[in-house]
């Protein structure tokens, strides 16, 4: 138990470079939420609800973070400065990385499956400040959720998100991120989120010049098939 505690402490000092050593890692209020939320939902697992909740309170008060006795979560999870909420039936993959202010939300359980209201994340997904993921719907492992993102539905293996509502860019996690990317996205102004706008109106252009050209050589064709029947009649009544 006690070395795989101290993996856990070691998995969030290679995702944040700021910590010198293990004992400050101790005072970071995520690492506290999820050790208050093993208990809370072993507790919750034994249907002692009301001492669930309770837990679930005093670490809500103690760290600023509050996470549903009911929700399912794996190894390492990493959440950076707190201010999340993450939802009773939210289940949360392996060495997942969460920043401030996230809320992993529920919807309508009409509206989704039966008894599931919030989200599954996939292993080593990345989720930026601010971002909201809401409903039943699955973010895919090493997945990319951008800053301030709201994300309503599903998310593909290694894709990086960003916008209101939620929309793929055009470069796949696993092109530009051999490893560990900070708050979800990349940090060189190649793949910043105006720049991203920028190319996907350059693809928009380029498709409808593709398109015009095509036209164009069409209408070529069709004008010198004409033109080689007229010549063709002519010809015959010359003779």
């Amino acid at each position: 138990m006690l070395s795989g505690f101290s993996a856990y402490l070691d998995s969030i000092k290679a995702r944040d470079p700021a910590p010198r050593s293990r004992w400050e890692i101790l005072l970071y209020p995520g690492v506290w939420a999820v050790g208050y939320h093993r208990l809370a939902h072993w507790l919750y697992e034994g249907k002692l609800y009301f001492l669930a909740r309770v837990v679930n309170h005093w670490s809500r008060f103690f760290t600023a973070i509050d996470i549903h006795p009911g929700a399912k979560i794996g190894r390492n999870l990493f959440i950076d400065h707190g201010f999340t909420v993450i939802g009773e039936t939210a289940e949360i993959g392996n060495d997942v990385t969460i920043y401030q202010n996230v809320t992993l939300g529920g919807t309508n359980p009409t509206n989704g499956v039966a008894g599931k209201r919030h989200p599954t994340i996939g292993d080593g997904v990345i989720i930026g400040s601010g971002a909201q993921v809401l409903g039943p719907i699955r973010v895919g492992a090493r997945a990319r959720i951008g800053a301030n993102a709201v994300v309503t539905k599903e998310v593909p293996e290694g894709a990086t998100m960003t916008g209101i509502p939620a929309r793929s860019t055009l470069v796949e996690a696993e092109h530009y991120a051999k490893g560990f990317v900070p708050y979800g996205t990349p940090c060189s102004e190649l793949h910043d989120p105006q720049t991203q706008k920028l190319e996907l109106l350059q693809c928009e252009v380029d498709r409808l010049r593709q398109r015009i050209a095509e036209l164009a050589a069409e209408r070529d064709r069709e004008g010198a098939a004409d033109g080689s029947v007229s010549i063709d009649k002519k010809r015959r009544t010359r003779a």
